[in-house]
């Protein structure tokens, strides 16, 4: 498979149209036709401010559909990926009743019941199959919502992709839910090469056979397109031939896949349209909407994004994605549209992208700002350029800066204290940024004298927001400057944002541009209650327990069944010392883990009450990579390490080294207290890079 020459903007206008879909929808997710018009009028544009809610938010469509992508990267990017590979993945980043799905209940919600069959040992296909859990519940939505990442890895190649949609649809569900997905991604891996509508839908419908609904209610539409000009005599039709009355259970694939081809035939080449012929017209608005997105942005491309109203503006490429791998929850549409494609390039044997020299901001997409917000429009603003050798970056316009009168512009590293005021599904989140760790940045000044430094905000006393500022620079004309600072120790709290600061003792205006902001290296950080009183230092690990307490305890875990993680980090992290000091209380296991990749994949030295001590690994499921007698006494307390370096995995107990082994499935992650059926305190926990 050969790549398309703009692929990389192609998928990153996919993504965009993907997360701009679902703000755009989910405001008024689950109203029909008539409750939209009466309340709201053609959807246009964004109304969350209507229904007082914020644009930016966490929804299943989003974090479902990046997140299962993340099994070909994590399965070597290879073509003879299964379907219960897939399903291991749901299992290791989906933590039960907290992140991702809509937890409705087994029999009730789709992906839940799937959740409950692959927990209990039913591998995919079978955990979604109409064999297992009846035609109803496995023909709903959720196939078709987490099916395009499965299409932008199979550029120009719709066969690929309707089969990857299969197997990833599998997962969950059958029959005509298949079939959708199949149309779906094999229209959206079509449109990186071929812009024309009916070629699309002629090519999409040879995957799925002729005798199934999916393939009638598609022909259906195309005659009634045929016929009636205006697309509201056509959701009429569909109404009465595929409505929701005719198609039992919460959200049912076929009534809401027809939305998708009502809007993709009446918007003809138009991204605003399309959206608001599927929005206008109901039902599960956020999923139609971020399907009809998707492919829009796809065939259209960015310029097709932006030929109408400012989609792109208030989005900010701002999405998160809440899982048990926390340090991935915080991230925006370039990151996430360079992990698609890096799959896609691995699948068509080309080699990883990873501009300005891995940098995590690097604007090197047209339009793209990273989450880069002004903090006073007034005082600034923010715009991707790009300068005369076409190096894109982000040019930062300030205006009338002057003393007491600074101007800020930054982006999120954690959970903000505007989204934390969030409603709806939960976010689940790690910092991407800690203490010990080296933040590096390239600015350029382009018209103006200005004083510029780094800065991040960190929760301190009662959660309020701390300001702490970093090394500065006075910039003169074309002068570039390279900031270089370590983050000191902030005790444990957590950091919510980084970005830059200008100030001038007379009133100053130009413009600076931010050709990158990155950080490397490992944590040097204490984990504990703080002195002060807040609570975002518990909301900084991501609770894979039944009960996590603090009581008398910095950390005090209960599980009630099975195995639970508490966890933190981040993927970067590589070459570390994990330790705290454990306290078991009746408990069948409990340790600590390192290079954490979630709920299924880590390196643990576990304390057991049959009188074993193991270092063992967690991937698809759990080996001994050694083990020892080791008697465990309830209420006693152990001092207790893990160090990784490179493939070498050292645990320690008591200061005395138990274990010294070699394996190189993991090479990186975020850290875990790990506890199995029972109760266990942990004092601080502290990390730091291994010697």
């Amino acid at each position: 498979m050969s790549l398309p020459l703009n692929y990389i903007e192609r998928v990153y206008a996919g993504v965009l149209g993907k997360i701009i879909g679902v703000y755009l929808g989910r405001p008024f997710e689950g109203w029909p036709y008539e409750a939209i018009m009466a309340q709201l009028g053609e959807i246009w544009y964004y109304v969350h401010d209507k229904r007082g809610t914020p644009l930016i938010v966490t929804d299943d469509d989003i974090s479902g559909t990046f997140t299962f992508l993340r099994a070909l990267p994590d399965y070597g990017n290879s073509l003879a990926l299964t379907p219960a590979q897939i399903g291991q993945t749901w299992i290791n980043y989906l933590i039960e009743n907290r992140a991702i799905l809509w937890w409705g209940g087994l029999g009730n919600s789709t992906e839940h019941t799937a959740y409950l069959r692959l927990k209990s040992g039913l591998s995919a296909p079978h955990s979604g199959s109409i064999a297992t859990n009846g035609k109803v519940v496995a023909e709903q939505i959720g196939a078709q919502i987490f099916i395009d990442g499965w299409a932008m890895v199979s550029p120009g190649d719709p066969a690929q992709a309707a089969d990857l949609a299969r197997r990833a649809a599998s997962v969950s569900h059958d029959g005509e839910a298949i079939y959708g997905a199949q149309v779906l991604a094999a229209m959206e891996a079509l449109a990186f090469v071929e812009s024309g509508t009916d070629r699309l839908i002629d090519t999409a419908i040879t995957f799925i056979p002729k005798d199934s609904v999916i393939y009638r209610l598609i022909a259906d539409l195309r005659g009634w397109h045929a016929r009636y000009p205006d697309w509201h005599d056509t959701r009429l039709k569909i109404v009465e031939h595929y409505g929701y009355d005719k198609y039992g259970g919460n959200c049912h694939m076929v009534p809401n896949h027809a939305l998708i081809h009502l809007g993709l035939l009446y918007g003809g080449d138009n991204f605003q349209k399309a959206l608001m012929i599927t929005n206008t017209s109901g039902w599960d608005t956020d999923c139609n909407s971020a399907n009809i997105g998707c492919l829009m942005g796809i065939k259209l491309g960015l310029k097709g994004i932006d030929a109408g109203a400012d989609f792109r503006g208030p989005v900010a490429d701002r999405l998160y994605l809440p899982t048990a791998d926390g340090g991935r929850a915080i991230t925006d549409a370039v990151i996430e549209t360079y992990h698609i494609a890096n799959s896609g390039r691995a699948l068509a044997g080309e080699p990883r992208l990873a501009p300005k020299n891995g940098s995590r901001f690097h604007f090197s997409l047209p339009g793209s700002v990273q989450g880069f917000i002004a903090e006073d429009p007034s005082l600034l603003t923010v715009e991707n350029a790009q300068n005369a050798n076409g190096v894109r970056g982000l040019a930062l316009r300030y205006h009338g800066v002057a003393a007491a009168r600074p101007a800020r512009a930054a982006t999120a590293t954690f959970i903000t204290p505007e989204a934390a005021k969030m409603g709806g599904y939960g976010l689940l989140a790690s910092p991407t940024l800690y203490s010990g760790q080296t933040v590096r940045a390239a600015v350029t000044a382009e018209q103006g004298d200005i004083q510029c430094g780094l800065f991040l905000r960190h929760y301190g006393e009662a959660d309020q927001p701390v300001l702490l500022r970093g090394p500065q620079a006075s910039l003169l004309p074309g002068q570039r400057y390279e900031f270089d600072w370590r983050i000191p120790d902030l005790k444990g709290d957590p950091i919510f944002e980084i970005g830059l600061e200008f100030t001038c003792e007379l009133r100053a205006s130009g413009t600076v541009i931010l050709d990158y902001l990155t950080w490397d290296g490992e944590p040097e950080v204490t984990f504990t209650h703080p002195a002060h009183t807040g609570n975002f230092w518990r909301q900084m690990w991501v609770n894979g327990v039944d009960h996590f307490e603090s009581g008398g305890d910095p950390f005090r875990l209960i599980q009630d069944s099975g195995t639970g993680l508490l966890l933190t980090g981040t993927r970067e992290w590589r070459d570390y010392t994990v330790s705290t000091v454990f306290t078991p209380h009746m408990v069948k296991s409990c340790g600590l883990a390192a290079r954490v990749q979630g709920m299924r994949r880590y390196y643990a030295l576990m304390l057991a009450a049959d009188g074993r001590a193991r270092l063992v690994k967690a991937l698809d499921g759990y080996t001994t990579l050694a083990e020892a007698a080791y008697a465990l006494e309830f209420g006693r307390s152990y001092e207790i390490s893990l160090t990784v370096t490179g493939s070498r995995l050292r645990a320690s107990l008591d200061g005395k080294t138990l274990f010294n082994v070699t394996d190189r499935d993991l090479a990186s992650g975020g850290i875990a207290l790990v506890c199995e059926e029972g109760r266990v305190a942990a004092d601080a926990v502290r990390v730091k890079p291994a010697e």
